[in-house]
């Protein structure tokens, strides 16, 4: 059974792409990748508040087009 073909394969294998869509190494995860700071790095609330604004956004003009 040693000299029995893969039933998957579907002919010769394709390399591995070099870089992704951003230029990075395809074998590099987005997390391992260092990141500039910036005012969310600093205040990760302001996340939050920008939530809690959108959600009461959205609750309002759901109300208003209901009526």
């Amino acid at each position: 059974m040693v000299d029995a073909p893969n039933q998957g394969a579907t002919g010769a294998a394709q390399p591995a792409p070099a870089a992704g869509a951003f230029g990075a190494p395809a074998s590099e995860s987005p997390l391992s990748v260092d990141t500039e700071g910036g005012p969310f790095a600093d205040h990760p609330e302001i996340f939050v508040g920008g939530a809690f604004v959108g959600g009461l956004a959205l609750a309002l003009i759901v109300r208003r087009v209901s009526r």
